[in-house]
């Protein structure tokens, strides 16, 4: 076990927020689950042997660990936020998608280029605190108008697949260039397990992977649900277009003449 400021610091910080957040009414069962789920993978992350592995060893140790932190644990976080307190925070600018995604990008981006990424990893006990937070913070805020923005089904799902094609080319820069591009795990003592470029192949494999699973995954999901309701929306028309033509074909009742009087009993 190992005591990270993310493992006896962040997590529990994030169970207690969860939990005053779940007062003043019912929560049900799924987002108690993911709440549960998010808080223990940041736990994990940060309490097992992937935190020295990646603080010193292995680049893919260290990506699993962002990953974990920009993408997975922020989407259960948010599925667990209660909708009165999501009303309320609906207004938040950073909640915003033309906000939330490019604010996830340049942190995704900007924290793995090679001079600021190695800088991290040599203050462990300031910066790369700084760098997980920053991770968790986007990771909120470029899922939130997913789970509860107001726009269409169709247009989550332009978002969802403008953030997979965005963030892609980082994992396969990562896997294709042909040399290694971080000198902290050039230099980094290693025992077993792939050399430099091969640690950071597998890294760049696996974090493209991972992002077309969950964020093609989604895209998927809320595309299919669009495609849904149009055909939804479709069969309704077209069955209010077929009762038309037959309500005006029916035979109006007999009238009568203008000026003409009821007949008298």
């Amino acid at each position: 076990m190992h005591l990270s400021a993310e493992a006896i610091g962040l997590a529990p910080a994030l169970a207690v927020g969860l939990a005053v957040a779940a007062r003043g009414g019912p929560v049900s069962r799924l987002r108690l689950a993911a709440g549960a789920v998010g808080v223990a993978l940041v736990f994990a992350a940060f309490v097992t042997q992937l935190e020295p592995l990646a603080n010193h060893t292995f680049l893919w140790a260290h990506l699993l660990q962002n990953v974990v932190l920009a993408e997975w644990a922020p989407v259960l976080l948010v599925l667990a936020i209660p909708p009165r307190l999501a009303e309320r925070a609906s207004g938040f600018p950073l909640f915003r998608p033309f906000v939330a995604l490019p604010l996830w990008l340049i942190a995704y981006y900007t924290w793995h280029l090679p001079w600021i990424y190695d800088t991290a990893l040599r203050h462990p006990h300031s910066l790369l605190h700084v760098e997980h937070l920053t991770y968790l913070a986007a990771g909120v805020c470029v899922w939130w108008p997913v789970v509860y923005g107001r726009a269409s089904a169709g247009a989550k799902a332009a978002y969802l697949f403008a953030a997979f094609v965005l963030a892609s080319p980082l994992g396969l820069l990562m896997a294709l260039i042909p040399r290694a591009i971080y000198p902290f795990y050039v230099h980094a003592p290693r025992t077993w397990g792939p050399g430099p470029l091969g640690d950071q192949q597998i890294a760049g494999v696996t974090m493209a992977a991972e992002e077309a699973l969950v964020f093609f995954g989604a895209f998927a999901g809320y595309l299919l649900r669009f495609l849904a309701d149009e055909q939804a929306s479709g069969a309704f028309s077209a069955s209010r277009s077929a009762r038309a033509p037959a309500a005006r074909a029916r035979p109006a009742g007999p009238r009568a003449a203008p000026g003409s009087a009821r007949p008298r009993r």
